[in-house]
């Protein structure tokens, strides 16, 4: 057996990567890590001379270690084999002097695409060896909803449910949720932020009574969240990616140092960057880029956490979090696997709210992560100023990623852009001077401006029928998640 991941808060807890994707969290709170990662050192040249798709399944078979390489085969052709409008899936732009890595190019338009077209593929294989069903339950900020209600669609002994903050998402994030088809899948609006909703999962995932009706039906509680390893792992592939591409180009030898800005609430896709990292990537920074909600910059500046703070809502709303479940693993591997340590500090976060790193810990984390942030009208400006520049127009949760990137002075640069502008055309027009209402036609003006048409998936939403209304409250969502177990797996 191949147990090589344990929990975050108790090193005593070793399963296999198989169980680590369909349990997602670990019963104590924790989340699944592979504490000798950096031992696992994949070969450059090999990467560099890859496609996406072959270097996904070389990568992919170091860290799911009790996955056949047929299976990852299989996963992997079914995730990007034909729902990527571009055949490199994760594009690299010269944008000024600033590297973007697109990763918007999926079904839903966001970043979260390439690990949740791969994830239900990985949770299907899972399943099938331990002969369990699985119900997936998310918050989302935004995009991760309907990534995962689309990726989960249908999928064969899964259901899913997500929960977004009720007018805390995009019009668009909201209309490509609630339009969404599938006899195994529901969604809710839920009153209060996303931080609420997530907080409130983690609870579902660990409460016995739930889990009690769940294992009547032989069904397994998991996530699609980038707590979820599954979720997080196909994410350290764009980082080498664009490493190959760089070096393909010849602006970089193959061993040079590249840094990434990457705009993050949640800190799981910076995660990702540092996983590959660890695995011999070769980084000189990365940059923590985040919006008014700015925790992270806070807490890499001083090493206090602390969530006490106003939520404000934003114009870049998957970032609007307060309480970044990710940066738990960070302090597991940078306080050289001590669970202890890492309970204490989670314990203490639950209880009020922070918690602080020792001085020598804060510096080896900043040698290698620096941070920034900037707010709205920032965010509009940076839209405005680098379309008037560049020809180029980013979305709000780009934008902040490529102005911490090209305000640092490392190069060469990579910033990584989460999400198409068409997903917040309204924003993105205002920033360049342009007015427009509704939504759904800011999308057609936009069209004029960006060098692409609307994405076929945004498009045909007007013309979508709203299914899912359902808006409850906080303490609803346990009695609600009961019952669609008991609708979805009667039988």
């Amino acid at each position: 057996m191949h147990e090589v991941y344990e929990s975050t808060r108790n090193r005593d807890r070793k399963i296999t990567s198989k169980q680590a994707i369909f349990e997602g969290i670990s019963p104590d709170g924790g989340l699944y890590v592979w504490p000798d990662l950096a031992q696992v050192q994949l070969d450059l040249t090999t990467i560099c001379k890859q496609s996406y798709k072959e270097n996904a399944v070389y990568i992919l078979s170091h860290l799911l270690p009790d996955f056949t390489k047929e299976e990852l085969e299989q996963c992997v052709a079914n995730a990007y084999g034909n729902t990527f409008s571009l055949p490199d899936i994760t594009p690299l732009r010269k944008v000024g002097d600033v590297y973007v890595l697109e990763l918007f190019h999926g079904p839903t338009s966001a970043f979260k695409d390439v690990a949740l077209t791969l994830l239900p593929q990985l949770m299907s294989v899972a399943l099938q060896s331990a002969h369990q069903k699985a119900l997936i339950l998310t918050a989302t900020s935004g995009d991760t909803g309907k990534a995962a209600l689309a990726g989960f669609q249908d999928v064969k002994d899964t259901g899913i449910v997500v929960f977004y903050p009720d007018h805390k998402v995009s019009q668009v994030q909201y209309r490509q949720m609630v339009t969404q088809r599938g006899k195994n899948v529901k969604v809710y609006g839920v009153k209060g932020n996303f931080d609420d909703a997530q907080s409130k999962v983690k609870e579902l995932f660990l409460d016995e009574d739930l889990r009690e009706i769940a294992a009547k039906h032989h069904v397994r509680l998991t996530s699609a969240n980038s707590i979820n390893i599954g979720r997080l792992v196909p994410q350290i592939v764009y980082y080498f990616e664009a490493y190959k591409q760089l070096v393909n180009r010849g602006v970089i030898q193959l061993g040079d140092k590249i840094s990434y800005s990457v705009p993050t609430g949640n800190f799981g896709d910076v995660l990702a960057g540092y996983y590959g990292y660890l695995m011999g990537l070769p980084v000189e920074k990365f940059y923590v880029a985040s919006n008014a909600n700015h925790v992270l910059t806070d807490f890499l500046t001083t090493g206090v956490y602390d969530r006490n703070r106003e939520f404000i809502q934003t114009i870049s709303p998957s970032m609007d979090i307060l309480i970044s479940s990710n940066l738990e693993r960070l302090l597991y591997y940078m306080s050289d696997c001590d669970a202890d340590f890492v309970k204490g500090c989670m314990d203490e976060l639950a209880q009020t709210g922070k918690y602080q790193i020792p001085a020598e810990m804060l510096k080896k984390i900043q040698s290698l992560f620096d941070c920034g942030y900037i707010d709205d009208a920032q965010t509009k400006a940076v839209i405005g100023k680098t379309y008037k520049e560049t020809n180029e127009i980013l979305d709000p949760h780009s934008a902040i990623g490529y102005e911490i990137g090209k305000e640092a002075k490392e190069r060469p640069m990579v910033s990584l852009a989460t999400a198409s502008p068409y997903k917040f055309a309204q924003d993105v027009l205002a920033s360049i001077g342009v007015t427009e209402e509704d939504p759904m036609q800011a999308m057609k003006k936009l069209e004029e401006y960006a060098h692409e048409k609307t994405p076929k998936g945004l498009a045909e939403l007007d013309d979508l029928p709203i299914l899912h209304k359902d808006v409850i409250a906080i303490d609803e969502m346990k009695q609600d998640v009961a019952n669609y177990i008991e609708e979805l797996f009667h039988d």
